[in-house]
Order: C-alpha cells, then sequence, then structure tokens
C-alpha cells in the first residue's frame, strides 16, 4: 500500500466518487452497507468506503508493506513506526488510529490497514 495521507491510496486519489472506482475496477465482489452506515465496494483485495453522498471515507487492503513518505514500513513494525513518529496516535474498538497519517489498523488481524480521509477522524474519536 501506497499511503500518500489523506491524499490518496495508490492510484485512488480521496476525490474518487463512487462511480470513479465502480468505472475504475468494475462491478465488486461484494456491495453492502455496514455497521457504521458506510457503503461498501469490497473488491476482496481492496475495500472501499463511502458516505451516502458519495464520499470516499476509508480504503482498507491488504498492506505487508506500507509505503509512507518514500519509506517503506512492514506491518509487523507499524504499530512501533507510529508511536515514534505520531504522538497523537490513539487506540479505539482494537484499533490503533493516527491522525497524523491518516490511517487505522487493528495490530491482532495482520496485514489489513485502513487509510482514512481528513473528515472522519473525528468519527474515530468517537467511537
Amino acid at each position: 500500500m501506497r499511503l500518500d495521507p489523506f491524499v490518496s491510496v495508490d492510484e485512488t486519489p480521496f476525490s474518487a466518487s463512487r462511480q470513479d472506482i465502480l468505472t475504475a475496477r468494475g462491478t465488486p465482489a461484494r456491495s453492502c452497507r455496514n455497521g457504521v452506515g458506510l457503503n461498501e465496494l469490497d473488491y476482496e483485495d481492496v475495500v472501499y468506503r463511502f458516505q451516502d453522498c458519495g464520499r470516499l471515507e476509508e480504503v482498507t487492503m491488504r498492506a505487508p508493506i506500507l509505503t509512507l513518505g518514500g519509506i517503506d514500513i512492514p506491518f509487523d513494525a507499524l504499530c512501533a513506526y507510529l508511536r515514534e513518529h505520531d504522538p497523537s496516535t490513539f487506540e479505539k474498538a482494537d484499533f490503533l488510529v493516527s491522525p497524523r497519517f491518516g490511517l487505522a489498523f487493528a495490530p491482532d488481524c495482520p496485514l489489513w490497514v485502513t487509510a482514512l480521509a481528513r473528515h472522519c477522524l473525528d468519527s474515530w474519536r468517537a467511537i
């Protein structure tokens, strides 16, 4: 996963709409509304989550290595990296959330990392 915090995940900008994703990737393996009211397009290797208005909120994908600012961080080193480089990192619902880098992940759920849009950080704090 290549993350430019709050800007893009791999080749997908956070400005992408639901329709942009459907046009680029085609029909997802699954599409549903999740337990927190976001609409998901699940392509098995990546899940895009949108608000009802179509604004992209989160992108979750397997990330054995996260590339962040030109630095490659293996998943098993991610927790330590965040604690060292983002003092605002906090824990919510078994997730470690980094406001500086705009990501969340569950250390006990290997390899899955969620990139966050800046506007959804308050929702994570409120969990």
